[in-house]
């Protein structure tokens, strides 16, 4: 007689309460509905009950479900099993938990014997209960589906025995393997591995499925972070198929640009190139200016729902890597049909503006056209133009373009706009594929001008749509969160910085926070708690505005060939103005929101991805450094630890208190700092301190450091 399930009961109206208000992210149904595994009919008491939730005012509206407080855990949460410790008891951390500081330490109580145990990868809903020493118990209500599938890790042979050790750092224990689930893999190699059921007592077991090539080898970096985010690679042969059949556009109805001085202005490595501006001084409104916004056609070629168009869906977005690219379209079109280069005819969508003397957008209009670009030119080319070098190329074209961005600053400051120069990290790369050298890339002003011109753009698509009262896809970044900004108020009183508590939060609070900063030590340390604040943007069917620039209407326009959502604006505004073949076929809300939702997360995957890689380059360009000494500055201090950032590279790392020095410190949650119990001597966010590196995880880019004594 067969077995059945026991029916799971159903969660009570408190239990989905504590659920949402403590989630320490912003949950909706969906989310809602997975973490108490909810299928089926019983989806529609579940909604009944989220709208009751709603109207007693128990829980916020969907756009109001904010971060969890930082003070603690929920009653009731979903938890990942990490592993186990030295002692045998079974680790799990937060399903969700912001990146900026380590989780809480959580420790899972046997339950009911006659159920298998957890083990690694496995997801569950469990009861919290918060201990004196600041960790957690938390007793399983109920298993939920498996949080890990897949593992990444290298392979080794102990004892004659196959392991895998995960490269994930979030993952605490090791996978046996056995002979015949080793697929031929080799002491080093770099796998992915397939978790298997668990087993109470043991270690988990996993099976080989793909070699990934020798562990530390060229790219091995970027090969982890793809795999581990589970990042498409590969193309479907329908779309390789397409994309290797496209050819040129017909110029047909397309207003005739092949005379326009339009310019392309990119970074010197890059292979394409999608998009073009131009810019006069307007006669008809003097003192103001007249720009065009040239893009590459992708919707020409990309039409709604073939091939090309569900692997572009899907993958939502290209992911940069500092040593490769993962593109969301073939090659043939990212560096093709759909890269305008100099000298050949390529069909665009222009956002053509007007703008006034202070550089606010007063017109608009979009047209389908066919271009053929001026010159290609690089950031350094046309920083030199700015900066009035005498063997710059091209400054008659650049002249124009910077009385033009001149205004669009002006507006831009008059707004208020929240501004933050956060240095990225540059790669230097040797003939082999190594990294030689780690350095900081900080934004020129042509970088700033191509900003402006984009901004623009997007501003009048977003219009447009809006004008049409036509759907589509917007960019929307929304107000931070009141506990965020109380974190923020905390951190900056140590520094005598004051947010009065009351105030109308706009960007420009913010903005004033960062100048006040900027250019002093503190700097760095005061605009990532700035960044830590804000809500993040995201997608959405509706036009909701953006916080951070300070704008009432904003969607990506600019970037088809590698955001999907640019596309889908692309179509939207090809429908709305009749402009021709490729645009969307219809306004489907839920499709919208469920796409919205899609590359909001594809978005996501891809900035956690490059941070992976970029952390475990970093761990491997240090590794030959270690016991070297560095000058750094504490970036955030925590009950248990110190981070640091280098100075010279950017690269951060763990400072444990252990190594800190020769005495005992306390933290004071009130100063965000430690003191020494003797010297009194205070370590805190924005403090240089010198240290020396002491382990460098190239799998996992973990950086460990000590503190180098004062006295040497």
């Amino acid at each position: 007689m067969p077995q059945h399930r026991k029916r799971r009961p159903f969660p009570t109206r408190e239990q989905i309460a504590e659920f949402v208000r403590h989630s320490p992210r912003e949950v909706g149904f969906r989310e809602i509905a997975r973490a108490f595994g909810i299928t089926g009919r019983e989806r529609e008491t579940l909604k009944s009950i989220v709208r009751e939730l709603e109207r007693d005012q128990l829980i916020g509206s969907p756009r109001h479900r904010r971060r969890g407080e930082r003070s603690g855990l929920p009653p009731v949460g979903v938890l990942d099993v990490i592993g186990v410790d030295d002692d045998g008891d079974v680790l799990a951390r937060p399903q969700s938990w912001p990146e900026d500081r380590p989780p809480p330490r959580i420790y899972l109580v046997p339950s009911d014997r006659r159920s298998p145990a957890p083990t690694s990868g496995d997801r569950v809903l469990a009861r919290l209960s918060k201990l004196d020493d600041g960790t957690y118990e938390a007793r399983v209500m109920r298993r939920l589906e498996r949080a890990e599938r897949d593992v990444v890790g290298i392979f080794a042979l102990v004892a004659g025995h196959g392991r895998v050790q995960p490269t994930n750092r979030r993952i605490k224990t090791e996978f046996t393997v056995a002979h015949s689930d080793s697929g031929n893999a080799q002491s080093g190699d770099l796998v992915r591995a397939e978790i298997l059921p668990g087993r109470r007592h043991g270690m988990p077991q996993a099976r080989i499925v793909e070699r990934l090539g020798p562990v530390g080898g060229p790219g091995s970096a970027s090969m982890i972070a793809v795999a581990e985010n589970e990042i498409p690679t590969s193309f479907t042969p329908a779309a390789l198929d397409l994309a290797r059949r496209a050819s040129a556009a017909p110029l047909d109805d397309r207003v005739g640009l092949r005379d326009v001085a339009l310019i392309t202005i990119d970074g010197a490595d890059a292979r394409d190139f999608d998009d073009a501006i131009w810019a006069e001084p307007d006669a008809e409104n003097p003192g103001g200016w007249h720009l065009m916004v040239a893009i590459a056609d992708v919707a020409w070629y990309v039409r709604p729902g073939d091939a090309l168009d569900q692997i572009a869906r899907e993958r939502g977005n290209s992911v940069y890597f500092p040593d490769r690219v993962v593109p969301m379209l073939p090659e043939e079109l990212s560096n093709g049909w759909c890269s305008l280069k100099p000298g050949e005819d390529r069909p665009c969508l222009v956002a053509e503006l007007w703008i006034d003397p202070n550089g606010r957008l007063v017109r608009h209009r979009f047209v389908r056209a066919m271009m053929r670009s001026a010159a290609r030119l690089t950031y350094e080319q046309v920083q030199r133009a700015l900066d009035g070098a005498d063997d710059a190329a091209s400054r008659d074209l650049i002249e124009p373009l910077d009385g033009a961005y001149r205004a669009l600053n002006a507006a831009r400051t008059a707004r208020g706009t929240l501004d933050l120069d956060l240095p990225e990290r540059r790669f230097d790369f040797a003939s082999d594929g190594s990294v030689a050298g780690i350095g900081l890339r900080h934004a020129l002003d042509s970088h700033r001008l191509i900003e402006e011109f984009m901004i623009a753009a997007n501003v009048a698509a977003a219009e447009t749509l809006g004008m049409a009262n036509r759907g589509g896809l917007f960019r929307v970044h929304d107000t931070p969160a009141p506990e965020k900004v109380d974190e923020l108020r905390e951190l900056l009183a140590t520094f005598d910085i004051r947010i009065a508590k009351g105030q109308v939060i706009r960007p420009s609070l913010f903005r004033g926070i960062v100048e006040r900063v900027r250019g002093t030590a503190l700097a760095p340390v005061v605009q990532n708690a700035v960044l830590r604040s804000q809500a993040k943007a995201v997608y959405s069917p509706r036009d909701t505005g953006h916080f951070g620039l300070a704008l009432r209407n904003y969607a990506h326009f600019t970037s088809p060939i590698r955001r999907y959502a640019d596309l889908e604006v692309h179509r939207a505004l090809i429908a709305a103005l009749n402009l021709g073949q490729g645009g969307a076929t219809g306004i489907d809300e839920a499709a919208l929101e469920l796409t919205a939702e899609h590359i909001s997360m594809t978005e996501r995957r891809a900035a956690r991805a490059e941070r992976d890689a970029a952390d475990r380059l970093c761990a491997e360009f240090l590794s030959g450094r270690l016991d070297a000494e560095f000058d750094a500055r504490i970036v955030d201090a925590i009950r248990s630890a110190i981070f640091v950032r280098l100075n010279e590279t950017g690269a951060e790392g763990l400072l444990p208190l252990s190594h800190a020095g020769d005495e005992r410190f306390r933290f004071d949650p009130a100063r965000r700092g430690f003191v020494g119990m003797r010297s009194r001597e205070w370590l805190r966010p924005g403090d240089p301190i010198r240290v020396r590196l002491i382990d460098a995880d190239r799998m996992t880019g973990s950086l460990v450091f000590a503190r180098v004594s004062i006295d040497g």
